[in-house]
């Protein structure tokens, strides 16, 4: 039986919804975690409730905050000792930098940005998105192990039937070396919002909103939702939200349970970066936007009236 590691990242009192998401497509396999730093008790019982047998803590020097090489030595340190055959973590910012520069280390192969994937027989086959998801490819790993692999978040879902695990935790030290780089110190943004690759639901901006200060309606709806904003690449162009918000093909990739899209025409750049969404939105007031045809639900009409109006239904609602 293939032996299963799932690095984990913090979110708060708890672990990143994408290690649930990796930990119930398991089928039943026995796998186990392994994040950095101490883990609190909700977030062990999360661990433990998806089917996480060990939950191994990684202690050492320089480890308090991110960088990637004391990351890397860490955790090549525990597949080392336990040898185990794959290894996979979310496709976040930390797990794109981290989990490829470890398979670097070990001569050994990877797969990136899976959107599923089953371990029939404890053998990883998985499915990945190409040409801006125009197309979907069957994806496997071959030559030595482990094979490492990221996953993209939101796109499995939470399994509702779960299998518990032991949930297991020990705390393991492990030496980073000598460093390169230690990072001293990292300045959060001022937003508490979680970033959009991760948002279950997102609410996005064109060009039509014509001004930053027009995207208040849409923080005003999102805060209502419990959203994170969004903003096309024209939107982002033109000087109306910052990079980090821009979804699309040269911006973020998102896979949330609902995306409403607010004057956003639907450029095949845009729809590169969520057409995977569950449940998509449009608000146009061109009833031939090419967002329409991707549209699980679309508003034609002006967005400055349209908005304000779902943002009140929203509230009697929730």
């Amino acid at each position: 039986m293939s032996k299963i590691l799932v690095f984990s990242e913090l979110a708060g009192e708890h672990v990143k919804t994408v290690t649930m998401e990796i930990l119930g497509k398991m089928d039943g396999l026995h796998a186990d975690v392994a994040v950095v730093g101490d883990l609190p008790q909700a977030a062990l019982d999360d661990l433990a409730k998806y089917g996480a047998q060990n939950i191994h803590c990684l202690k050492g020097d320089n480890l308090e905050k991110y960088s990637p090489e004391g990351y890397a030595a860490a955790l090549k340190t525990l597949i080392d000792e336990h040898g185990y055959d794959y290894v996979f973590a979310g496709s976040t910012s930390m797990g794109k930098d981290l989990l490829p520069r470890v398979a670097g280390m070990c001569d050994a192969g990877m797969a990136t940005e899976v959107t599923n994937f089953t371990m029939d027989g404890g053998t990883f086959a998985g499915t990945r998105p190409f040409f801006a998801g125009k197309c979907l490819a069957k994806v496997e790993v071959q030559g030595p192990k482990p094979h490492f692999v990221t996953v993209r978040p939101n796109a499995l879902g939470l399994n509702d039937s779960t299998t518990a695990g032991a949930g297991t935790k020990s705390e393991v030290a492990v030496s980073t070396g000598d460093l390169k780089a230690i990072i001293k110190e990292i300045v959060k943004g001022a937003s508490n919002k979680l970033d959009l690759t991760e948002a279950n639901i997102i609410v996005s901006g064109g060009r039509a909103l014509k001004s930053a200060e027009n995207f208040k309606i849409l923080d005003e709806m999102a805060n209502v939702l419990g959203a994170t904003v969004g903003a096309s690449r024209a939107a982002v162009d033109s000087g109306y939200a910052t990079h980090d918000m821009q979804v699309g093909q040269t911006g973020k990739t998102v896979a949330p349970t609902l995306y409403i899209a607010c004057g956003i025409s639907g450029a095949i750049q845009h729809l590169a970066g969520m057409r995977t969404s569950k449940v998509i939105v449009a608000i146009n007031t061109d009833p031939d936007a090419p967002i329409f045809t991707k549209a699980d639900y679309g508003i034609v009409g002006d967005l400055f009236q349209i908005v304000p109006l779902l943002t009140e239904e929203f509230k009697k609602v929730l």
